[in-house]
């Protein structure tokens, strides 16, 4: 039986980038031979980011999910995630860093041998086009290594921002997940782990955008922070 895809992309003032991501994703969805649907998760935009969703999606499945005030990134995939209807659930960044064709192959695997599959940019056969600055790329490491003796285990990239699951499991680890802010992957994976669902990581393909949404500073410490609170959370 064909699939069902719901596609989830949270977006915060992405008015510049979100036509051509949603562009791109469409062509992709339309020459597959599944359903489809996309939902786009406002995260509180004071642009024109919800305007253009509803202008682009009009003709295709969709869902325009808007929140009022900015709550941060974990907050709207959360809710997206809960609300999407298909039977396989894929969360990507509105950047595309990520192309979404990748999404072929995870699916190869939920239909045969797994819950999640998790995208990630440290296996030896993951292809990083355009990297990060070293400064990113070195704490996201370091993240990626406290995280690993914390919380889940085995993993080695958990904030590439490409995941997608099975619907039981999204509804189930989102329905638990408490944290709004970027360290929510890491308590997404912790909980599939703790739940004993099967989480697969995959190499992807991956180009950095030079416009992410991570404020340098002082993002990671509340990412560390975050992390160490997972544990508390879900005990």
């Amino acid at each position: 039986m064909a699939p069902f895809l719901s596609v989830v992309i949270p977006a915060y003032n992405e008015a510049l980038r979100l036509p051509q991501t949603l562009d791109t994703v469409l062509a992709f969805l339309k020459q597959q031979s599944y359903d489809s649907e996309v939902l786009v998760s406002d995260d509180g935009s004071r642009d024109a980011t919800v305007a253009i969703a509803e202008e682009k999606l009009a003709a295709f499945p969709h869902r325009i999910l808007k929140t009022s005030q900015n709550r941060g990134k974990g907050h709207a995939v959360r809710k997206g995630m809960l609300a999407a209807s298909g039977q396989y659930i894929l969360f990507t960044d509105a950047d595309l860093s990520t192309p979404i064709t990748e999404v072929s192959r995870f699916l190869d695997y939920l239909q045969i041998d797994c819950d999640v599959a998790i995208g990630s940019r440290a296996l030896p056969d993951s292809q990083i086009e355009v990297h990060q600055n070293f400064f990113r790329e070195t704490m996201g490491k370091v993240f990626n290594l406290i995280a690993q003796r914390w919380t889940f285990k085995g993993i080695r990239d958990s904030q590439c921002g490409f995941k997608c699951f099975r619907k039981e499991a999204a509804h189930k680890l989102f329905g638990e997940q408490k944290l709004d802010g970027f360290s929510f992957d890491v308590e997404i994976v912790y909980l599939a782990q703790k739940r004993g669902y099967r989480v697969l990581e995959l190499p992807v393909v991956w180009r950095n955008s030079a416009q992410s949404r991570v404020q340098v500073l002082s993002d990671p410490l509340k990412m560390f922070w975050d992390v160490l609170r997972v544990r508390r959370l879900h005990p």
